[in-house]
Protein backbone atom coordinates (compact mmCIF):
# COMPACT_ATOMS: atom_id res chain seq x y z
CA UNK A 1 0.00 0.00 0.00
CA UNK A 2 3.01 2.10 0.78
CA UNK A 3 4.13 1.93 -2.87
CA UNK A 4 0.51 2.42 -4.42
CA UNK A 5 0.25 5.54 -2.20
CA UNK A 6 3.42 7.21 -3.57
CA UNK A 7 2.62 6.48 -6.97
CA UNK A 8 -0.73 8.25 -6.65
CA UNK A 9 0.85 11.38 -4.77
CA UNK A 10 3.28 11.73 -7.69
CA UNK A 11 0.59 11.44 -10.04
CA UNK A 12 -1.13 14.14 -8.43
CA UNK A 13 2.17 16.56 -8.07
CA UNK A 14 1.84 16.15 -11.95
CA UNK A 15 -1.32 16.92 -12.75
CA UNK A 16 -1.85 19.68 -10.35
CA UNK A 17 1.76 21.33 -12.19
CA UNK A 18 0.03 20.79 -16.02
CA UNK A 19 -2.80 22.43 -14.70
CA UNK A 20 -0.85 25.62 -13.29
CA UNK A 21 0.93 26.08 -16.78
CA UNK A 22 -2.45 25.80 -18.31
CA UNK A 23 -3.99 28.26 -16.02
CA UNK A 24 -0.95 30.49 -16.66
CA UNK A 25 0.80 31.01 -13.12
CA UNK A 26 3.83 28.41 -14.59
CA UNK A 27 4.66 30.80 -17.12
CA UNK A 28 7.22 29.24 -20.13
CA UNK A 29 10.00 31.33 -20.64
CA UNK A 30 9.50 34.27 -22.97
CA UNK A 31 11.85 34.33 -26.38
CA UNK A 32 13.91 36.50 -26.63
CA UNK A 33 13.78 40.06 -28.16
CA UNK A 34 14.87 40.24 -31.75
CA UNK A 35 17.78 43.23 -32.58
CA UNK A 36 15.70 45.99 -33.54
CA UNK A 37 16.08 46.32 -37.76
CA UNK A 38 19.54 48.21 -38.93
CA UNK A 39 18.61 51.55 -40.69
CA UNK A 40 18.34 52.00 -44.75
CA UNK A 41 19.50 54.36 -47.05
CA UNK A 42 17.17 56.81 -48.57
CA UNK A 43 16.49 55.88 -52.33
CA UNK A 44 18.38 58.75 -53.40
CA UNK A 45 21.26 56.88 -52.07
CA UNK A 46 23.50 54.43 -54.44
CA UNK A 47 26.34 52.56 -54.60
CA UNK A 48 29.39 53.77 -56.60
CA UNK A 49 29.84 51.01 -58.43
CA UNK A 50 26.49 50.94 -59.98
CA UNK A 51 26.69 53.99 -61.53
CA UNK A 52 30.97 53.82 -62.51
CA UNK A 53 32.75 50.72 -62.16
CA UNK A 54 35.83 52.42 -63.41
CA UNK A 55 36.18 54.24 -60.41
CA UNK A 56 39.14 52.41 -58.06
CA UNK A 57 37.51 51.77 -54.70
CA UNK A 58 40.43 51.40 -51.59
CA UNK A 59 37.99 51.77 -48.45
CA UNK A 60 40.29 52.59 -45.75
CA UNK A 61 37.95 52.33 -42.54
CA UNK A 62 37.54 48.88 -43.33
CA UNK A 63 41.25 47.95 -42.72
CA UNK A 64 43.45 48.87 -39.90
CA UNK A 65 45.60 51.25 -42.50
CA UNK A 66 44.00 54.15 -41.08
CA UNK A 67 44.89 56.87 -37.83
CA UNK A 68 42.19 54.90 -35.04
CA UNK A 69 44.28 51.34 -36.36
CA UNK A 70 41.34 49.52 -36.62
CA UNK A 71 38.19 48.89 -38.55
CA UNK A 72 35.80 51.94 -37.75
CA UNK A 73 32.52 51.09 -36.68
CA UNK A 74 29.60 51.02 -39.14
CA UNK A 75 32.05 49.84 -42.24
CA UNK A 76 30.97 46.47 -42.99
CA UNK A 77 31.70 46.20 -46.77
CA UNK A 78 34.36 47.63 -48.60
CA UNK A 79 31.85 49.57 -50.19
CA UNK A 80 31.55 53.36 -51.58
CA UNK A 81 27.91 54.87 -51.04
CA UNK A 82 27.23 58.37 -52.41
CA UNK A 83 24.03 60.27 -53.25
CA UNK A 84 22.99 59.93 -56.91
CA UNK A 85 23.47 63.26 -57.31
CA UNK A 86 27.79 63.19 -55.95
CA UNK A 87 28.19 59.36 -57.80
CA UNK A 88 26.99 60.65 -61.07
CA UNK A 89 28.88 63.67 -60.79
CA UNK A 90 32.60 61.24 -60.21
CA UNK A 91 31.88 59.47 -63.22
CA UNK A 92 31.26 62.27 -65.41
CA UNK A 93 34.72 63.39 -63.65
CA UNK A 94 35.88 59.64 -64.32
CA UNK A 95 35.16 59.82 -68.06
CA UNK A 96 37.19 63.10 -68.44
CA UNK A 97 40.41 61.92 -66.23
CA UNK A 98 40.28 58.09 -68.05
CA UNK A 99 40.41 60.30 -71.65
CA UNK A 100 43.83 61.89 -69.85
CA UNK A 101 45.30 58.38 -68.97
CA UNK A 102 43.95 58.67 -64.94
CA UNK A 103 41.42 57.22 -63.01
CA UNK A 104 39.97 58.16 -59.66
CA UNK A 105 40.24 56.62 -56.50
CA UNK A 106 37.97 56.78 -53.73
CA UNK A 107 39.33 55.84 -49.79
CA UNK A 108 36.16 57.06 -48.21
CA UNK A 109 32.50 58.43 -49.16
CA UNK A 110 29.27 58.21 -46.92
CA UNK A 111 30.28 57.69 -43.40
CA UNK A 112 28.26 56.49 -40.64
CA UNK A 113 27.81 58.79 -37.17
CA UNK A 114 28.28 55.69 -35.41
CA UNK A 115 32.17 55.76 -37.40
CA UNK A 116 31.97 59.35 -36.65
CA UNK A 117 31.64 58.60 -32.49
CA UNK A 118 34.38 55.92 -32.88
CA UNK A 119 36.68 58.65 -34.13
CA UNK A 120 35.65 60.73 -31.45
CA UNK A 121 36.05 57.92 -28.74
CA UNK A 122 39.75 57.50 -30.12
CA UNK A 123 40.21 61.10 -29.50
CA UNK A 124 39.67 61.07 -26.00
CA UNK A 125 41.84 58.08 -25.40
CA UNK A 126 45.16 59.72 -25.00
CA UNK A 127 47.11 56.25 -24.22
CA UNK A 128 45.90 55.25 -27.86
CA UNK A 129 48.68 56.20 -30.00
CA UNK A 130 49.53 53.58 -32.18
CA UNK A 131 49.35 54.96 -35.45
CA UNK A 132 50.63 58.66 -34.82
CA UNK A 133 53.70 57.49 -36.16
CA UNK A 134 52.21 57.70 -39.55
CA UNK A 135 48.89 59.98 -39.19
CA UNK A 136 49.87 62.41 -36.96
CA UNK A 137 53.38 62.23 -36.00
CA UNK A 138 53.71 66.92 -35.08
CA UNK A 139 50.28 66.38 -33.79
CA UNK A 140 49.83 66.42 -30.03
CA UNK A 141 46.83 63.84 -29.44
CA UNK A 142 44.96 66.28 -26.87
CA UNK A 143 44.68 68.90 -30.13
CA UNK A 144 42.62 66.95 -32.40
CA UNK A 145 39.33 68.78 -31.61
CA UNK A 146 41.35 72.12 -31.16
CA UNK A 147 42.92 72.49 -34.23
CA UNK A 148 39.66 70.33 -36.16
CA UNK A 149 41.06 67.27 -36.84
CA UNK A 150 38.33 65.63 -35.63
CA UNK A 151 34.60 66.58 -34.92
CA UNK A 152 31.50 65.63 -33.31
CA UNK A 153 29.61 65.92 -37.08
CA UNK A 154 30.62 64.79 -40.26
CA UNK A 155 29.86 66.24 -43.83
CA UNK A 156 30.73 62.88 -44.66
CA UNK A 157 27.39 61.50 -42.77
CA UNK A 158 25.38 63.43 -45.52
CA UNK A 159 26.52 61.13 -48.40
CA UNK A 160 27.35 63.93 -50.77
CA UNK A 161 31.30 64.14 -49.41
CA UNK A 162 34.14 61.89 -50.58
CA UNK A 163 37.86 61.52 -49.79
CA UNK A 164 39.73 60.34 -52.92
CA UNK A 165 43.02 60.64 -55.40
CA UNK A 166 44.10 60.46 -58.84
CA UNK A 167 46.17 57.40 -60.36
CA UNK A 168 48.07 56.85 -62.91
CA UNK A 169 46.68 53.74 -65.43
CA UNK A 170 47.66 51.50 -65.76
CA UNK A 171 47.02 51.08 -61.87
CA UNK A 172 48.93 49.05 -59.97
CA UNK A 173 47.92 47.55 -56.91
CA UNK A 174 48.64 48.75 -53.54
CA UNK A 175 50.01 46.08 -50.94
CA UNK A 176 48.00 45.52 -48.19
CA UNK A 177 48.99 46.96 -44.41
CA UNK A 178 50.48 44.91 -42.07
CA UNK A 179 49.17 45.66 -38.41
CA UNK A 180 52.31 46.31 -36.34
CA UNK A 181 54.92 47.28 -39.18
CA UNK A 182 56.90 49.94 -38.99
CA UNK A 183 55.26 53.36 -39.37
CA UNK A 184 56.63 56.41 -41.79
CA UNK A 185 55.35 60.15 -41.46
CA UNK A 186 52.94 60.88 -43.93
CA UNK A 187 54.27 63.91 -45.22
CA UNK A 188 57.59 62.14 -46.30
CA UNK A 189 59.10 61.59 -49.61
CA UNK A 190 56.77 59.40 -51.86
CA UNK A 191 59.56 56.56 -51.94
CA UNK A 192 59.80 56.55 -47.97
CA UNK A 193 56.29 56.86 -46.79
CA UNK A 194 53.45 54.24 -47.23
CA UNK A 195 52.86 52.96 -50.81
CA UNK A 196 49.48 54.50 -52.50
CA UNK A 197 49.55 53.42 -56.07
CA UNK A 198 47.75 57.28 -56.05
CA UNK A 199 50.04 59.87 -57.96
CA UNK A 200 52.02 62.07 -55.89
CA UNK A 201 50.03 64.58 -54.06
CA UNK A 202 53.01 65.44 -51.61
CA UNK A 203 51.24 63.93 -48.27
CA UNK A 204 49.88 60.58 -47.71
CA UNK A 205 45.89 60.43 -47.37
CA UNK A 206 44.73 61.27 -43.69
CA UNK A 207 48.02 63.19 -42.78
CA UNK A 208 46.90 65.55 -40.31
CA UNK A 209 49.52 68.02 -41.13
CA UNK A 210 49.38 71.70 -42.53
CA UNK A 211 51.19 69.95 -45.47
CA UNK A 212 47.74 68.83 -46.58
CA UNK A 213 46.34 71.79 -47.06
CA UNK A 214 45.40 71.79 -50.81
CA UNK A 215 47.43 75.28 -51.42
CA UNK A 216 50.35 74.67 -48.85
CA UNK A 217 52.94 76.71 -50.20
CA UNK A 218 56.16 73.76 -49.39
CA UNK A 219 54.20 71.60 -52.07
CA UNK A 220 55.18 73.19 -55.50
CA UNK A 221 56.09 71.14 -58.94
CA UNK A 222 54.64 67.64 -59.84
CA UNK A 223 53.03 67.63 -56.49
CA UNK A 224 51.43 70.89 -56.83
CA UNK A 225 49.92 70.05 -60.38
CA UNK A 226 48.57 66.87 -59.45
CA UNK A 227 46.69 68.35 -56.72
CA UNK A 228 45.19 71.06 -58.79
CA UNK A 229 44.67 68.27 -61.68
CA UNK A 230 42.02 66.78 -59.11
CA UNK A 231 40.56 70.06 -57.40
CA UNK A 232 40.15 71.23 -61.60
CA UNK A 233 38.42 68.31 -62.95
CA UNK A 234 36.25 67.75 -59.70
CA UNK A 235 35.24 71.58 -59.18
CA UNK A 236 33.75 71.30 -63.04
CA UNK A 237 31.70 68.75 -62.13
CA UNK A 238 30.07 70.64 -59.17
CA UNK A 239 32.39 69.54 -56.43
CA UNK A 240 33.87 72.33 -53.86
CA UNK A 241 37.14 71.58 -51.88
CA UNK A 242 37.82 71.50 -47.90
CA UNK A 243 41.32 73.87 -47.89
CA UNK A 244 42.56 71.75 -44.69
CA UNK A 245 42.39 68.45 -46.77
CA UNK A 246 43.38 68.06 -50.76
CA UNK A 247 41.80 64.65 -50.56
CA UNK A 248 38.26 66.31 -49.16
CA UNK A 249 35.51 67.18 -51.33
CA UNK A 250 31.51 67.76 -50.96
CA UNK A 251 29.13 67.75 -54.36
CA UNK A 252 26.78 70.98 -54.18
CA UNK A 253 23.77 71.78 -53.76
CA UNK A 254 23.46 68.96 -51.87
CA UNK A 255 20.14 66.34 -51.29
CA UNK A 256 20.47 66.19 -47.83
CA UNK A 257 22.29 69.57 -46.59
CA UNK A 258 21.72 69.34 -42.77
CA UNK A 259 20.79 65.25 -42.57
CA UNK A 260 23.54 62.86 -40.64
CA UNK A 261 22.75 59.34 -41.60
CA UNK A 262 23.95 56.35 -39.40
CA UNK A 263 22.96 53.20 -41.95
CA UNK A 264 26.00 50.95 -42.33
CA UNK A 265 28.26 50.88 -44.70
CA UNK A 266 26.81 47.84 -46.70
CA UNK A 267 24.89 46.44 -50.14
CA UNK A 268 21.66 46.01 -48.09
CA UNK A 269 21.79 49.42 -47.33
CA UNK A 270 21.47 50.23 -50.91
CA UNK A 271 20.05 47.25 -51.97
CA UNK A 272 16.88 47.30 -54.89
CA UNK A 273 18.39 51.07 -55.30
Amino acid sequence: MTGLASALRTLAVTAAAGLLAVSGAVAAPAPPASAAPEPKAPREFVALSSVDRTIIQEMRYTTAHNFVGEPVDGYRQPLCILTRPAAEALHRAQVRLLARGYSLKVYDCYRPQRAVDHFVRWAKDLADERMKGEFYPLVDKSRLFADGYIAEKSGHSRGSTVDLTVVRLPAVPTRAYVPGERLVECYAPREERFPDNSVDMGTGYDCFDTRSHTDDPRIQGVQRANRQLLKGVLAEQGFVNLPEEWWHFTFKPEPFPSTFFDFPVARRSVAGH
